[in-house]
């Protein structure tokens, strides 16, 4: 499982269609990709069931990290817009049994847009 408390690198949005043929086999019936952000090598995709994490490991790439973390273990959320000084948009995450998992999305990322997809699937 992917250490969180590592953090990631600034994740920015990209088209769901980049990281479809990553996490498309791991999808069920039903389940689609809406919305997708990626730094360097990993990805953050939020499905209409879960948060799919990607971390891409080693130097070749081969080895790959998925954690699934369905919306129906989230206890509550906090999105965070970003400001003059602070560039970054923050997501926090609090999952039953897990903790809490912090995102840090880039400037420009709609996070209005965001809130209304994760709370469509959680509340």
């Amino acid at each position: 499982m992917i250490d969180f408390e590592g953090g990631f690198f600034k994740l920015s949005p990209v088209d769901p269609s980049e990281v479809q043929g990553l996490v498309g086999p791991l999808l069920i019936e039903g389940e689609y990709i809406v919305a997708a952000f990626k730094d360097i090598r990993d990805s953050i995709v939020f499905t209409t069931k879960r948060i799919i994490s990607v971390n891409v490991k080693g130097l070749t790439g081969k080895k790959v990290d998925f954690t699934s973390l369905p919306y129906n273990k989230i206890q509550m959320y906090s999105v965070e817009t970003s400001g003059h000084f602070d560039r970054d948009c923050e997501l926090d995450f609090v999952f039953s049994g897990l903790g809490t998992i912090r995102f840090e999305l880039t400037r420009g990322c709609d996070v209005v847009q965001l809130n209304r997809i994760i709370s469509q699937f959680i509340l």
